[in-house]
C-alpha cells in the first residue's frame, strides 16, 4: 500500500504534527510519502521519508498529487484541513482517509485517530460518518523512549524545560528567569524557535543552564532530570511513559483537552505561565520547592 501523509510544521504552528506522524508512519505497510508546504521554520529535512513540497493548502493541488502518485491511503494531520476538504478529496480520488484529531472537529474520513490519553470516543458521535473507525487513547511513543526506559541513568539535571520546538510565546525564557541559579537546568528547543538568539544570550550568562538545540537525545535528557516542565501536549505521553515527575503549563488552545484531563486526574497543570508563577508567589516558597 502507498500512504501519503499530509502535514505541516513551522515556527508558528509548531513541530508536533510532523513528529507524531513520523512515529505513526512506522506502522504503515508499504511505501510512505509526506506532502508538506515549505513554511518558515519547518522540519521537512528531518522527515526520514520522501517529501513532496506543496505550494498551497488547496484541495486541487493535493488531489493532483494523490492521482499522480497513485496513493491508496491518505493520512491527514492538519488543523487547516476540514471535513469539506476531506470530502472533496475522497470524492475525486476514492482514497482511504485517516484523519488525526485532538480538538473534536468534524471529519469526513474512514478512520479517525486521537492518540491522546484524554481522548473520548463518545464526543465523535455526530462528528464523523457512522462507518468511521475510531482509534482513541493509544499514545504514539517514539522508539527512543522505549529504548531509554530500559537504561539506568544518573540524575544530573534538577529541571528539564521543554516548552515545544517553536515556543512562540517565549515561555521557556520566562520560566528560566524564575529558576534559582543553584539549579542545574536543561533546556530543549529547536532552530525553529523564533526566540532562539534571545534564549542563547540568556543561557550564555547563566552557566547553570544547558541548552540543547535540535537534540537527538530527548529521551536521555528527560531520564537524566529530576523534574520536567512541559506543555500539556504530545510530550506528556512520553513523560508519563518514562514515569518522570513533571508539571505542565498550557501555552496553546489546542492543549485544552489534555489540560483538563491532567487537572481532573490530579496532575500539576496550570492554564498559563502566570497562573503557575502566581502560585509560587502566593505560597511564598522557593520555586524548586513548589516544583517538586
Amino acid at each position: 500500500m502507498k500512504t501519503l501523509i499530509r502535514s505541516d510544521s513551522s515556527s508558528t504552528i509548531g513541530l508536533g504534527h510532523i513528529m507524531r506522524d513520523i512515529v505513526f508512519a512506522k506502522e504503515c505497510e508499504g511505501e510512505v510519502l509526506f506532502a508538506c508546504q515549505n513554511l518558515e521554520g519547518n522540519i521537512n529535512n528531518r522527515i526520514p521519508y520522501p517529501v513532496h513540497i506543496l505550494f498551497s493548502n488547496e484541495p486541487k493541488e493535493l488531489i493532483e498529487l494523490i492521482k499522480s502518485l497513485h496513493v491508496e491511503m491518505l493520512v491527514i494531520d492538519h488543523y487547516g484541513i476540514d471535513a469539506s476538504f476531506e470530502q472533496k478529496v475522497k470524492e475525486e480520488t476514492g482514497v482511504k482517509i485517516l484523519s488525526f484529531d485532538d480538538t473534536y472537529e468534524k471529519h469526513h474520513c474512514d478512520i479517525l485517530l486521537n492518540h491522546n490519553i484524554s481522548a473520548n470516543k463518545k464526543r465523535y458521535e455526530n462528528l464523523v460518518p457512522k462507518e468511521c473507525v475510531l482509534r482513541c487513547g493509544e499514545p504514539l511513543i517514539r522508539d527512543e523512549f522505549k529504548e531509554e526506559k530500559k537504561q539506568k541513568r544518573k540524575k544530573i539535571y534538577d529541571v528539564l524545560v521543554a516548552m515545544g520546538g517553536t515556543d512562540p510565546t517565549n515561555t521557556t525564557l520566562a520560566i528560566l528567569k524564575t529558576l534559582p541559579i543553584s539549579l542545574h537546568v536543561s533546556v530543549l528547543t529547536t532552530t525553529a524557535n523564533a526566540h532562539l538568539e534571545e534564549l542563547e544570550a540568556f543561557v550564555k550568562e547563566n552557566t547553570n543552564i544547558s541548552l540543547h538545540v535540535n537534540s537527538q537525545e530527548v529521551a536521555k535528557l528527560l531520564h537524566q532530570s529530576r523534574l520536567a516542565i512541559v506543555t500539556p501536549s504530545v510530550m506528556v505521553h512520553e513523560v508519563l511513559f518514562m514515569e518522570a515527575p513533571f508539571i505542565a503549563i498550557k501555552v496553546a488552545q489546542n492543549q485544552d483537552d489534555m489540560y483538563q484531563y491532567l487537572k481532573k486526574n490530579g496532575f500539576k497543570v496550570y492554564k498559563d505561565f502566570e497562573e503557575w508563577y502566581d502560585y509560587v508567589l502566593k505560597h511564598n516558597a522557593g520555586v524548586y520547592n513548589v516544583l517538586q
